[in-house]
């Protein structure tokens, strides 16, 4: 699409590609064509990063390949070239919903602004559990909830049965497979690594590297404490997500209906849902950074989104209907005392259709404002 046909592509998912690029790395990326070579899976030959470096130090021409792959070449133990300098790297997440509706992003741009319609659409919890159970994954947006579920079953199984079991790394893949559905029933919660660790019977050192290939594969991530303060009560504990909430229902065998009622499974969905959508949003723009907030006193704002001016914004998530001022104290704590003169909104997104104050610059904010 970008080049008009004038491209190469070489796929390592070809054995025989395979073979020849791991063999004779230097001829392999060599290519004379007016457009770019594209090599796709390019994590199963990560020598070819060297060539490509030299290559592109001999000719700066902007443009000359696009390596793509469906794991994290960088984080890849057997990757000693980064390419800084030299590359600009995108993250291909899963579809926003804004995506698959076709409108243009402008919640962040609106987050800093504090400004909101007074009306969204309607967007009530059912249909947010229903988006939720979605997911973003291209293939199954326009699939039914049985045929999801067989797709994602499917997913998981061709990824632990082909990726994942090349990588000689992973001795026990059932292990594995239990702790990313741990991950699942954890998403957007603290998670307690010793209960992991336990139930998946691994030792500290391989839960730590197993945790770190799902996040690889791009299955699971983790926002970071925000440290901005000296306040010593501060936690610094990464907090895990799913990275599609659509996997995670299907790895949890949840169903809308069964879940709607529960405050605990219904509320670590919905969050995960905000993540996907907030980090795919701070990805695009480049100018803001995500973090989440916890105390040893218990205080928690499930997301604080920072701009390149220090500026700060609170972001709680509620997945039912019902807003109360008790929902805005621990972003209220926060602004008296630790902003220390930045500025700062906060907000509640919730499963309404209103924008409503509630004093101070705090106001409640349909869920829908994010694909709106």
């Amino acid at each position: 699409m970008f080049f008009d046909g004038k491209v190469e592509i070489r796929s390592l998912d070809s054995k025989r590609l395979r073979e020849a690029a791991l063999l004779d790395p230097q001829s392999f990326v060599r290519y004379d064509g007016d457009g770019p070579m594209v090599i796709d899976e390019v994590q199963k030959a990560p020598e070819l990063l060297s060539e490509i470096k030299l290559v592109v130090d001999r000719n700066r021409r902007p443009g000359q390949y696009v390596i793509t792959g469906s794991s994290d070449i960088y984080s890849a133990p057997e990757t000693d070239e980064s390419l800084a300098g030299r590359v600009k790297n995108i993250r291909m997440r899963t579809f926003a919903q804004g995506e698959i509706q076709g409108v243009e992003p402008t919640f962040l741009d609106r987050l800093f602004a504090n400004d909101y319609d007074s009306l969204y659409p309607d967007c009530d919890k059912r249909t947010v559990l229903d988006l939720a159970f979605r997911g973003g994954y291209p293939e199954v947006v326009r699939l039914s909830p049985e045929d999801r579920r067989e797709w994602f079953q499917d997913y998981v199984k061709s990824l632990f049965s082909k990726d994942i079991k090349d990588d000689e790394r992973i001795r026990r893949q059932r292990a594995l497979y239990d702790l990313l559905k741990a991950v699942a029933a954890w998403s957007s919660k603290y998670i307690d690594s010793n209960a992991l660790q336990s139930a998946c019977g691994l030792s500290r050192s391989t839960y730590r590297e197993y945790l770190g290939v799902l996040e690889r594969y791009y299955l699971c991530e983790s926002v970071e404490a925000w440290t901005g303060s000296d306040y010593a009560r501060i936690g610094k504990r990464p907090k895990w997500y799913m990275c599609d909430t659509g996997l995670m229902a299907a790895m949890l065998n949840w169903r809308t209906k069964d879940i709607e009622l529960d405050a605990d499974k219904s509320g670590k969905i919905v969050e995960t849902l905000v993540f996907t959508e907030l980090a795919a949003q701070i990805d695009l723009s480049g100018e803001y950074s995500l973090y989440q907030y916890r105390d040893i006193d218990k205080r928690e704002i499930d997301f604080i989104v920072e701009d390149a001016d220090g500026n700060l914004a609170g972001v709680e998530v509620k997945a039912g209907a019902g807003v109360g001022k008790n929902d805005f104290r621990h972003l209220e704590w926060f602004r008296e005392h630790l902003t220390k003169g930045r500025r700062f909104v906060g907000i509640v997104l919730y499963s309404g259709s209103e924008t409503l104050s509630f004093g101070n610059g705090m106001l409640a904010v349909p869920m829908s404002v994010l694909w709106s």
